[in-house]
């Protein structure tokens, strides 16, 4: 009898057996844990369908995909308990696993237990280790695979260990891992010279690494992405708006991280026109919805000094994480909307987002800048309470919010606790005496610095220099500014000029100043000069003056304040037709006089006054209490310094200086304070030489100490002194 020439019926175990293994990798395919596992329980417990080496391999694979450490330990055990943990297929596996969840030691010591080991295994621990930041380890192990087993390392050993070496730094391990892949001709595949470039931005030398991008043969958008990204985190946003320009320009697929390069370099550049290209761009592509975009956005638009369009993407962004918070309150911080910046914090609060340190790092320069110190009694218990005011720059932010709320003790027993002192903390400690003109105790702070084994910065001698300055410590200032380069190997900075001249101008000596300036190894910038005129105002020299202003008006300075400063000068040497002339070419450039405006706050409100001003809701007692303290202050010895004012009849003259805004703010808090109480004023320009002497003498005749922090520092008005000791 024939039979038929069909196949034969598997049994039914067979097909039990492959419909558990067709689950299996099905589920592994979808990255299904779960279901993966019930697929290998069900084979387990089938007699006719017993796992096979793959099938723990698949599960280990997908143990590592989503770093389950517990079910990874429970498929090992499973293996070891067939003998097949030292088979070379599932030790490496079980090695990525361990390294995937975080566990290099794991990893090495199933590694070292495997009685022979193919390149897999070796890529497998080389990239484990570079994951797990371990550089050292890595790089090691990718020369004891050539040593010991005489494996010869392929691409992926390649880009395995090349992050080990950005990590590291090791910029002559990178140079030979180039070495090889060239000899290899490993260098002709897009992801190693992609992976070399990167590594050699990493390691600063981004002109090697543009001339490995220019030679590649082909380059793909993560090519193009980390040579912009490369430019970005150099420094050079120009060349990385440049090339992100040139990779648009040639079709290549834009993604969030080249828009994150571009962004970064734009707001670094304060290229607003093209950052709004940016921004056009990545709607069009779709990257609306990527928050981290969204944030770099926003942290553009404030560079560009648009926190108008800044809040407009803060406020389009649907999901808002942490970091846009933050960035849209320091965006208002750095750009003078300092009340906007606490109501951002005080919103966030509401919202149940929890602030970390660069959340305070953020607002706590706004709360300096508003000077309240409630405010920052505040937001220092704030900081305790989140366990966060020992981390070292939000202490170093409380340091100098303090001192900019006139609380310098405050500000010195903060620095006094601190755990760590990291060069910023010296920087704002020493900066703060400077400005409220203790340049002894500043200057005495700075060699305990360099007692204690901390290097100055640039910071901390622009802040030294300046605590000179306001002090008169001419001799000081001298050799501070020559140890930058001699003792430090620090080129000085434009601003570390400006404040030399600022030293020798102070002190009368406009000549060397002079002669200072024409040596420069730079050309002089507005802030150089504009130091030199401010002395020459304060010592009558008028030609200076004139050269001095000439130099600065041919900078192109976008404010009036140079121009007011020369008609002064002019005003007081009684040459009233340059006075005239001045004031007629600031009309012609459409420059304005800043207004003085002077604040007081009390009770958690702020009262701000103009000079003149009669619109407050207490003008009339306010003018009243500022009559008689004139009459008091004139009674031991107040004469109204009238040399600034011109055209008027004397009695005039005095009438105009006795209702300057700081005078107003003074008068009102003495008003609505007890007495004994501390006066403290916020004034947005340089205190004039009549309030001066006047707030000296009403120190004097109420017993208030008055705290006034100008555009420039503090005086601590006190029994008829202050702490400048006229030298302001």
């Amino acid at each position: 009898m024939l039979c038929s020439a069909s196949s034969p019926t598997p049994p039914a175990g067979g097909h039990a057996a492959a419909d558990h293994h067709a689950r299996l990798r099905s589920a592994a395919a979808r990255s299904d844990l779960p279901g993966a596992l019930a697929a290998f329980a069900a084979m387990s417990s089938s007699a006719s369908a017993s796992p096979v080496l793959r099938t723990f391999t698949s599960l280990l694979k997908l143990c590592a995909a989503r770093a389950d450490l517990a079910t990874g330990r429970a498929v090992h055990a499973q293996l070891a308990a067939r003998g097949l943990s030292a088979e070379s297929l599932a030790a490496t596996a079980l090695a990525n696993m361990y390294a995937k969840c975080r566990r290099p030691g794991d990893a090495r010591r199933v590694f070292d237990r495997m009685p022979v080991r193919d390149r897999v295994a070796w890529n497998a621990l080389v990239a484990g280790y570079a994951r797990n930041g371990l550089a050292g380890a890595a790089m090691e192990m990718f020369v004891r695979m050539q040593e010991e087993d005489g494996e010869r390392p392929d691409s992926v050993t390649l880009v395995s260990v090349l992050p080990a070496c950005a990590d590291a730094q090791a910029l002559g391990a990178c140079r030979e891992v180039h070495g090889f892949a060239v000899r290899a001709s490993f260098d002709e595949l897009v992801n190693v010279s992609t992976a070399i470039l990167d590594v050699y931005c990493k390691c600063g030398a981004v002109e090697v690494a543009r001339s490995v991008f220019d030679r590649m043969p082909d380059k793909n958008s993560v090519s193009w992405n980390a040579m912009i990204k490369g430019y970005a985190e150099n420094g050079d946003a120009t060349e990385a708006l440049m090339l992100f320009k040139r990779m648009v320009g040639e079709g290549v697929d834009v993604t969030d991280v080249s828009v994150l390069a571009a962004l970064h370099a734009c707001g670094e550049l304060g290229y607003l026109d093209e950052g709004r290209r940016v921004h056009e761009l990545l709607m069009r592509i779709g990257l609306e919805s990527n928050v981290s975009v969204m944030n770099a956005l926003i942290t553009m638009y404030s560079k560009c000094k648009r926190t108008d369009l800044a809040g407009q993407v803060f406020d389009e962004v649907r999901y808002k994480t942490r970091i846009s918070w933050n960035a849209m309150i320091l965006g208002c911080t750095q750009n003078g909307r300092s009340e906007d910046a606490v109501r951002l914090f005080s919103r966030m609060q509401l919202k149940n987002v929890k602030p970390d340190s660069f959340t305070l790092v953020s607002v706590i320069p706004a709360l300096a800048d508003i000077s309240d110190p409630l405010q920052a009694r505040w937001i220092h218990g704030y900081s305790i309470r989140m366990h966060l005011d020992q981390d070292v720059y939000v202490l170093t932010a409380l340091i100098d919010m303090y001192a900019k709320c006139g609380r310098v003790s405050i500000a010195r027993s903060l620095f006094n606790s601190a755990r760590e002192k990291h060069v910023i903390t010296w920087n704002a400690m020493i900066h703060g005496y400077g400005s409220h003109g203790f340049g002894k105790v500043a200057v005495d702070l700075f060699e305990e610095m360099k007692s204690s084994g901390r290097v100055p910065n640039e910071t901390t001698f622009l802040s030294v220099l300046s605590a000179c300055s306001h002090a008169g410590l001419v001799d000081e200032g001298r050799k501070y500014f020559s140890s930058m380069k001699d003792g430090y190997g620090l080129e000085p900075g434009m601003e570390h000029y400006g404040t030399m001249v600022d030293l020798l101008g102070r002190a009368g000596k406009l000549d060397e100043a002079w002669s200072f300036i024409q040596k420069m190894p730079m050309d002089p910038g507005i802030s150089v000069y504009g130091a030199l005129l401010g002395a020459c105002k304060l010592h009558k020299n008028v030609e200076l003056a004139e050269e001095s202003a000439q130099r600065i008006f041919e900078l192109g300075p976008d404010e009036g304040v140079y121009h007011v400063l020369l008609a002064n000068i002019y005003a007081n040497a009684s040459m009233l037709k340059d006075v005239a002339r001045v004031r007629t070419a600031m009309e012609k450039k459409g420059l304005q006089k800043t207004p003085g405006w002077s604040i007081v706050q009390l009770k958690n409100e702020i009262h701000t006054f103009y000079s003149g001003s009669t619109n407050h809701q207490q003008a009339k007692d306010i003018y009243a209490r500022l009559a008689k303290l004139i009459e008091e202050i004139k009674a031991v010895g107040y004469v109204p310094d009238t040399d600034s004012i011109h055209d008027v009849e004397d009695d005039v003259k005095a009438q105009l200086l006795n209702t300057h805004s700081e005078k107003l703010a003074i008068a009102y808090g003495l008003i609505r304070t007890t007495p004994g109480t501390t006066i403290q004023i916020k004034k947005n320009l340089r205190v004039c030489n009549d309030c001066h002497n006047a707030t000296k003498l009403i120190s004097l005749v109420t017993g208030r100490e008055i705290i006034m922090r100008d555009i420039q520092r503090f005086h601590h008005f006190k029994d008829g002194k202050c702490s400048c000791g006229d030298y302001w």
